[in-house]
């Protein structure tokens, strides 16, 4: 942890800078001892920097630090429930009487909902400028922004006139913008007994109208249960279904007809409204003069401090944080942030990220891995499509059928004659052919165990086709 107090600051006024790297991660990263540890998330409590007021209390000995103790800045991250906060309070001292006063900032204008979920390290920058600007930074993202002269309750200024205290409204003040008319009467033929319905005379019962049936009556289908005990549960009765009858009929039971408005009604009578004569308007009292009335017009020149304190308080287990520095230059702020809160990040960023989501970043601070990937696309599909595409080799037309002298295979067994002929392709016809048939069939068999000879000639010329004898 690191504090840097520019003592420029508190005799001039110039830019202060406060940043505070705070978050939610493991506690088990190797840089677990320099941020806030929420492992469980951020349930309720609150985690506060205070830059402490000079004074004897924090001169004499800090060990009597507490939540009392003056300060001059207060400002971190608040949360209980649904309520998020991140809190900017100064202390403001009265320039008539010199006492003492909180001002708080105005709400940010962004939601916090998600810092406090997300388990994640988050950075914390509250900026006050001389110009009396402030603005609030998580993550260097704005927010919050605005000026402590109007953006902070209550004002810093108090307001140059105030209420006279010992005013008092008379007591023939009238506020009453109209009253009751005091010359209006009620007509005379004004009946307020008359009620607001009344049956239709015209209405006339439907025809088919059951008048004896009823509109429900009991289930036929249903059953007492097994286990119905009269003496404890009472007589059993089914229960009651609308009566199928009336689903065809206009309507069962007893017909009513229906009513309609009075056209006679009027309800009870009232007078009518009329300007006030005597209306004098809103009573206020009357303004004065504030006596405490001052005019601060820097007060960006906070009370001076001593020391910087944390105000800690939480329901949440492992609340730690971290890499604090206070400055008059926002490049040294900036600077401190790269060197700590950025590099925890990327660690962190780096630890969680599986295999694919690293390649992808890779590939986002590479394009040119894109152009690989795409070349490496192409040259396997073009591979796979050739394999499975391209040409056939020799070996498929060597299967073909043809006229060529060709030896069978020994697939008889011994003593076993070949008798069997295979049958001529129909796509070549011979000379022969074209001319008729004349087949001319030789059979020689040789003595007991000799080869057999079958010979078959068909047409002449090119269409012969002779077999050789098998040998076994």
């Amino acid at each position: 942890m690191m504090a840097v107090l520019s003592p420029k600051y508190w005799l001039f006024g110039t830019l202060l800078v406060l940043f505070v790297s705070t978050g939610f991660i493991k506690a088990d990263t190797e840089d677990s001892d320099d941020g806030i540890t929420v492992e469980e998330g951020q349930n309720c409590g609150g985690a506060y920097v205070k830059l402490l007021s000079r004074g004897t209390n924090t001169k004499a000995d800090l060990r009597k630090f507490y939540d009392q103790t003056p300060y001059t800045i207060m400002f971190g991250p608040d949360k209980c429930g649904n309520d998020n906060k991140l809190h900017f309070i100064f202390r403001h001292k009265n320039l008539k009487n010199g006492s003492v006063e909180e001002k708080h900032s105005k709400k940010p204008t962004q939601r916090l909902d998600d810092i406090y979920k997300d388990k994640e390290p988050h950075l914390y920058t509250l900026v006050v400028r001389p110009d009396n600007t402030f603005t609030i930074l998580i993550d260097n993202k704005e927010v919050n922004s605005g000026s402590l002269l109007e953006d902070f309750t209550p004002p810093v200024n108090p307001p140059e006139e105030i209420d006279d205290p010992n005013d008092k409204k008379p007591e023939d003040w009238d506020e009453r913008e109209k009253i009751v008319d005091p010359t209006a009467s009620k007509p005379e033929d004004w009946d307020e007994s008359a009620p607001a319905q009344i049956i239709d005379p015209n209405a006339e019962k439907p025809d088919g109208w059951l008048d004896d049936e009823p509109e429900t009556v009991p289930d036929p289908d249903a059953k007492k249960p097994e286990d119905w005990d009269e003496d404890m549960d009472g007589e059993w009765e089914a229960p009651l279904i609308d009566n199928p009858l009336c689903t065809a009929a206009p309507g069962c039971g007893a017909w009513k007809p229906p009513t309609i408005p009075n056209p006679n009604y009027k309800g009870i009578w009232r007078a009518p409204l009329i300007p006030n004569p005597n209306y004098k308007g809103k009573w206020s009292p009357r303004r004065i003069p504030n006596p405490d009335y001052f005019k601060d017009e820097q007060p960006f020149k906070m009370t001076p401090i001593h020391a910087v304190g944390f105000e800690l308080w939480s329901m949440s287990p492992m609340l730690l944080f971290d890499n604090l520095i206070i400055t008059d230059d926002m490049a040294v702020a900036e600077e401190w942030a790269q060197q700590t809160f950025a590099l925890k990040r990327a660690k962190i960023s780096s630890d969680s990220d599986s295999v694919l989501e690293r390649g992808l970043k890779y590939a986002s601070e590479n394009p040119w891995v894109y152009a690989v990937v795409i070349i490496g696309s192409f040259l396997v599909v073009g591979v796979g499509t050739y394999l499975c595409c391209g040409p056939k080799g020799d070996s498929d037309a060597d299967m073909k059928k043809t006229d060529a002298l060709m030896e069978d295979d020994p697939h008889t067994s011994d003593g076993e004659e070949e008798t069997k002929e295979e049958p001529e392709p129909q796509e070549k016809a011979s000379k022969a052919d074209l001319e008729g048939p004349d087949t001319t069939e030789q059979e020689e068999v040789a003595p007991d165990d000799e080869s057999t000879a079958l010979i078959d000639t068909e047409g002449a010329g090119d269409g012969q086709r002779k077999r050789k004898p098998r040998k076994e």
